[in-house]
């Protein structure tokens, strides 16, 4: 049984593996794409690569200084107009030193009124009443010395008697002489060096409250002008770095419609002229175009980027921008859509450059 039972288990085994082998192995059949890659038809059309965009091109908001997000007015899809608040960062920091300072420039002004409106009526009376009373004592040593200098028979008072009262006269005198002074100053007023040192306390206070309060409302981002939020990465409680981010916090839209911006390669440059009319091509279904009408160039020739969205992926080549527009407003695009443009060029150049 050795000699046949053995040989038969590695044939069968042989078998076997042969028959996994075919069964398992993955068929590879050809892929057939839902639609055919546009081509161009005509030897004077100049092939691009476009994106679309809206007018004002992508505008990517940040915020001006970092923060905790505690509103946002806005989502994916909404007109606003410009100035409207989009999303707001906490505040409440700047609120409170807001209400010192508001404090602050109260108690500035109040002390400026009170400057400016002096004297006070009740101040004047007591003041001529010290006057009236510094003449008083005035006469009273007056009338002293007098008696005592009446006196013929100098045995009679002691010449140190004398000396005080001709002192407590002067004494008198001076006194009065300041009572009258400080009524002057007090009738005259605040002096206009004190004042300017109050307006210059108040303008300091005002201009500290006018700076918190642009730092309050720098806070709140609002639309540099009318457009459409087309991108929103901003959510309650984020923290929202400030500066240029790789994924800005909003990517927002100005203007109605939307532009093409046409790659030509350099190799092509000098065939596209102003005005070119193009005809540009949904990717994926190439039977639908639509066309454009020229609007301008961009001047500058830059290292063609790849259209993946990563601005550090280039190629070894640079590239005309030309912009285009489309000529029915309400084509069937979406912003960020890439398009296969193709840009009518003059028969006459391009027999020449053959020639």
């Amino acid at each position: 049984m050795k000699r046949y039972i053995i040989p038969l288990l590695a044939i069968a085994s042989f078998i076997y593996a042969i028959d996994y082998t075919i069964t398992r192995n993955p068929k590879r059949g050809n892929t057939v794409p839902s639609a055919p890659p546009p081509e161009t038809t005509s030897d004077t059309t100049v092939a691009a690569e476009g994106l679309v965009e809206p007018r004002s091109e992508n505008i990517s908001l940040s915020c001006p200084v970092s923060g905790l997000v505690t509103k946002v007015y806005v989502k994916v899809g909404d007109r606003v107009r410009s100035g409207e608040p989009l999303f707001a960062l906490d505040d409440r920091e700047l609120v409170a030193d807001l209400g010192v300072r508001r404090a602050s420039l109260a108690a500035y002004q109040a002390r400026l009124v009170k400057l400016q409106q002096a004297p006070r009526p009740e101040e004047v009376p007591p003041a001529e009443a010290r006057v009236a009373e510094a003449k008083a004592q005035l006469g009273d040593a007056d009338v002293q010395v007098r008696l005592i200098e009446s006196v013929t028979d100098r045995r009679a008072v002691r010449q140190e008697d004398v000396e005080r009262r001709r002192l407590n006269l002067q004494a008198a005198q001076a006194r009065l002489d300041e009572a009258e002074k400080n009524l002057v100053l007090t009738k005259a007023g605040t002096w206009s060096a004190d004042l300017a040192v109050a307006q210059a306390d108040v303008d300091q206070a005002a201009a500290a409250v006018r700076q918190d309060e642009i730092n309050i409302d720098r806070l709140t981002m609002r639309a540099p002008v009318n457009g459409i939020i087309l991108q929103n990465k901003v959510r309650l409680g984020q923290y929202a770095q400030a500066g240029i981010l790789s994924d800005p916090l909003m990517v927002f839209g100005a203007g109605t419609g939307l532009h093409v911006r046409a790659d030509v390669d350099e190799n092509d440059a000098w065939r596209v002229r102003p005005g070119s009319p193009a005809l540009a091509r949904l990717r994926g279904n190439s039977k639908i175009s639509f066309p454009l009408e020229f609007v301008r160039f961009e001047p500058y020739v830059i290292p063609k980027q790849s259209l993946t969205g990563n601005v550090t992926e280039r190629v070894d080549t640079r590239v005309l921008q030309v912009i285009y527009q489309f000529k029915d407003p309400k084509a069937a695009v979406f912003d960020g859509q890439q398009l296969d443009i193709f840009i009518e060029t003059p028969l006459g150049s391009h027999r020449e450059a053959v020639k």
